[in-house]
């Protein structure tokens, strides 16, 4: 039996061994990224290179414990990515909501996908819950025409080429007092995105919604932050939410400076919102979403009520459905 066991046990060390240096390095190089926008793209992934050490050191006790290189290289992996996670996580542990007690604004960020695989279900829950403002991206006709069908109860819409039809659009309830869109420029940073300015009791207020690129090659969604940020000095900034795909991760050097950048609070902590099933052509699926990759900041004329994942639907994205309150 022994001799039949020893080759799986050393094929097991072997494999545990691969798996500790790959996530090992990997995940020491994300650190690099406080000082290069190359190195910054691996720091996005830091909960997978988390599982790997773990799954490392499980695989290296399974075959016997022999050896110190493997734990030693997952642990590398592991600390390289808590110093990344842990700030983000911290900060949504001690997220402060209040109890309304008055007025309040419920937002829906939602990417619909351009592949949604059930724009009426898609549909039924943006109407069974029923925010004031829905900002969208990849909102296509051939995505189920969901904008469209919403139209009845969100007649208002503002995209970010109007009147050219476009993916990214806030729709609302209410008609906005001025409104415009951002895709205007046709290089590296051009920004999918828009804006619509409303006005409540207490006076106006700015929704920006946008859809940034992937965080790879390194540079253009750089770039996209730092031509938003200057599209936010134009309003007030207590009263101002931006909410979009940015396809950025809180433990990534570059959502934490574009986060003092805004002079906003961001209300999306460490919450996942993709992928939900089906996000490839491979047709892989993982149990659970694990990039939080949706953003929603407001300023500080806001209060946050609440802050939530919305179900699985048709899109590769969960919804995020977030509850303001006005400051006093």
């Amino acid at each position: 039996m022994t001799t039949i066991l020893k080759p799986l046990i050393d094929i097991l060390r072997a494999l545990a061994l691969l798996l500790a240096a790959a996530v090992g390095v990997l995940g020491l190089a994300a650190l690099g990224g406080v000082f290069s926008d190359r190195l910054d793209v691996l720091a996005h992934f830091a909960p997978i290179w988390l599982g790997g050490g773990i799954v490392a050191a499980l695989l290296w006790a399974a075959s016997g414990r022999k050896g110190r290189t493997t734990p030693a290289l997952a642990l590398v992996a592991a600390l390289s990515a808590l110093i990344l996670m842990v700030p983000e996580l911290t900060a949504a542990a001690t997220q402060k909501r209040v109890e309304p007690d008055g007025d309040t604004l419920t937002l829906v960020q939602f990417n619909l996908w351009g592949r949604n695989r059930d724009p009426g279900a898609t549909f039924r829950w943006i109407l069974a819950t029923d925010p004031d403002i829905v900002v969208i991206e990849e909102g296509f006709d051939r995505s189920g025409g969901i904008p469209r069908k919403l139209a009845r109860r969100y007649p208002y819409r503002t995209t970010c080429a109007a009147p050219w039809p476009c993916s990214t659009m806030i729709l609302a309830k209410r008609r906005p007092v001025a409104a415009g869109g951002l895709a205007t420029v046709v290089s590296d940073a051009q920004l999918s995105g828009a804006w619509a300015t409303f006005r409540d009791r207490r006076g106006p207020f700015t929704v920006v919604g946008v859809h940034y690129t992937w965080p790879f090659p390194a540079g253009p969604q750089q770039q996209q932050t730092l031509r938003l940020a200057k599209v936010l000095e134009r309003f007030p900034k207590d009263r101002l939410i931006v909410s979009g795909d940015m396809n950025s991760t809180p433990w990534s050097f570059a959502l934490r400076r574009q986060d003092r950048l805004f002079g906003l609070e961001r209300r999306t902590r460490a919450l996942p919102t993709w992928p939900a099933g089906q996000f490839s052509r491979l047709h892989i699926t993982l149990p659970a979403p694990v990039l939080p990759i949706d953003q929603v900041y407001a300023g500080k004329g806001w209060r946050t009520v609440s802050v939530r994942r919305g179900p699985k639907l048709g899109s590769d994205h969960y919804p995020v459905v977030v509850t303001l309150a006005p400051a006093a």
